[in-house]
């Protein structure tokens, strides 16, 4: 579905259901395409185990968060000085 910027400016509700029930809303401006509106449910899923993925596992080789719970305390240390 096509729409126009004013149309987006004047009916979002209507637009934003039309999204969640599946439909992709291609948004115009001056008659040019400029912005996509996609339902979230529809986009790629992040595979978790997989090991190609660069996502996780970025700081696995971090010496200093091999204790994560005193990391986390050496990082809160200066909250509550005054």
């Amino acid at each position: 579905m096509e729409i126009t910027t004013k149309q987006l400016r004047m009916q979002p509700g209507k637009i934003l259901s039309q999204v969640n029930s599946g439909w992709e809303i291609t948004i115009t401006y001056r008659g040019k395409v400029c912005a996509k509106i996609i339902p979230v449910h529809t986009k790629q899923t992040v595979n978790l185990g997989d090991p190609d993925n660069e996502l996780f596992g970025m700081w696995k080789d971090r010496k200093d968060m091999e204790d994560v719970e005193q990391y986390i305390r050496n990082i809160r240390k200066g909250r509550n000085s005054c």
